[in-house]
């Protein structure tokens, strides 16, 4: 298992959140980002920089993740194809997205960009708060305890780390 990052538009506290749980549990972390991205030495945590371009990041993303593996992204039509490849997707503010909610996300992502390309504005997200950040720890902390429960069971080594 490895978390895989959508690291353009990741805050830069849940990347470091995800740079201390990787250090912590050893599990591999990518960062994939169509710029630059500095990170902590580590064995555990990489990055990959994709060339510029629409949906490149998302693109290797796809590529890379496996059944199992756990994605960060706020990107509605990514976590579906993450879910599509057997694949865990959770949003920065700590959202889960899954087999049953994934349709009712991308058909509310397609009405409001309708709804914006017709000149209505419809808004955009709050501003990522501590709230967010604290519900984001939780949720990535149970699903590492449970990847740790499930790997000390199965008795597998970590993925990643040859």
């Amino acid at each position: 298992m490895q978390v895989l990052v959508d690291a353009d538009a990741c805050p830069a506290m849940i990347k470091d959140m995800l740079f201390r749980a990787a250090r912590r549990t050893e599990i591999v972390v990518t960062l994939v980002a169509n710029q630059y991205l500095r990170t902590p030495p580590s064995p555990f945590i990489k990055a990959i920089q994709v060339p510029a371009g629409f949906d490149a990041a998302d693109a290797r993303i796809v590529e890379l993740v496996v059944s199992g593996d756990l994605v960060i992204t706020a990107d509605i039509p990514l976590a579906a194809a993450v879910l599509e490849r057997g694949g865990h997707a959770l949003d920065p503010r700590g959202n889960w997205f899954t087999r049953e909610n994934i349709q009712e996300r991308l058909t509310m992502r397609d009405v409001m960009d309708q709804l914006r390309n017709a000149g209505i504005d419809t808004g955009g997200p709050a501003p990522f708060s501590t709230r967010d950040s604290k519900a984001f720890a939780g949720e990535l902390d149970r699903f590492l305890a449970r990847h740790a429960r499930n790997r000390a069971h199965n008795k597998t080594p970590p993925r990643g780390t040859d």
